[in-house]
C-alpha cells in the first residue's frame, strides 16, 4: 500500500497559540451559538440568521479570533440588507468596525503588512454606520452609535471625525448648544491651567 505524500499548505491559526485549547466560557458560548446557527440555518429567516451570525461574531472576538469573526459579521449585514433592518445593520456595522480596529491593533504589536489594509475597512464600516445611525429606530441608540463610532475612529487616529461624532452625539442629548457649551468650558479650563 503506497502512502501519497499530501501539500500541506500552512494554515494561520485562528487565534493566540496561548488559547488554542483553553476551556472557556467563551469557547461553550460559540458552541451554543453554532447550534443556533445550525437551527437558523434550516429556517432561513433574515433576522435570525443575522442575530446568530453576529452572535457567533462576538463569541470569536471573545476568543481572540477576528478573521473568523469578521466573515461572521459580514454574512450578518448581508442577512440584515436582505430584510431591510436598519438597526440590526448598525449594530453589525459598529462590531465590524471595532473588529478591524481590534485587528489593526494586534497587526500592530504582531508586525504583519495589512495593518492600513484593516484601518481602512474600520473606517469604511464606521462611516457607514454613521451615515445609517440616524434612520435608526430609537434616538437614543443613535447616540450610543454614534459614541462608538467615535471611539473607533479615535482609534484609527481620525481625531477630527471622532470629535464630531462626539459632538454631534452631545447635540442629540442635550440639544444644539450642547457642543459650544463643551467647547467654551473646555477653552476656560485650559486658560485656567495655564
Amino acid at each position: 500500500m503506497k502512502h501519497s505524500r499530501s501539500s500541506a499548505t500552512p494554515t494561520q491559526p485562528s487565534m493566540p497559540e496561548g488559547q488554542a485549547m483553553l476551556a472557556s466560557a467563551a469557547r461553550d458560548a460559540l458552541r451554543e451559538a453554532a447550534a443556533a446557527l445550525r437551527v437558523a440555518q434550516r429556517h432561513q429567516q433574515p433576522l435570525e440568521m443575522s442575530l446568530v451570525l453576529a452572535q457567533m461574531a462576538r463569541c470569536y472576538r471573545a476568543l481572540q479570533a477576528l478573521g473568523p469573526a469578521r466573515l461572521c459579521l459580514e454574512r450578518a449585514l448581508a442577512w440584515a440588507h436582505t430584510l431591510g433592518a436598519v438597526d440590526q445593520a448598525v449594530e453589525v456595522l459598529c462590531l465590524l468596525a471595532e473588529t478591524s480596529c481590534a485587528a489593526a491593533e494586534l497587526r500592530t504589536r504582531d508586525g504583519f503588512h495589512s495593518r492600513d489594509e484593516a484601518l481602512e475597512r474600520a473606517r469604511d464600516w464606521a462611516f457607514e454606520a454613521e451615515r445609517l445611525a440616524g434612520r435608526v429606530a430609537d434616538p437614543h441608540w443613535e447616540i450610543k452609535v454614534l459614541l462608538r463610532i467615535s471611539d473607533v475612529l479615535d482609534r484609527c487616529g481620525d481625531h477630527d471625525d471622532a470629535v464630531e461624532l462626539q459632538s454631534r452625539a452631545m447635540r442629540l442629548m442635550y440639544g444644539p448648544h450642547a457642543a459650544e457649551a463643551g467647547f467654551e468650558a473646555a477653552t476656560m479650563q485650559m486658560l485656567a491651567d495655564a
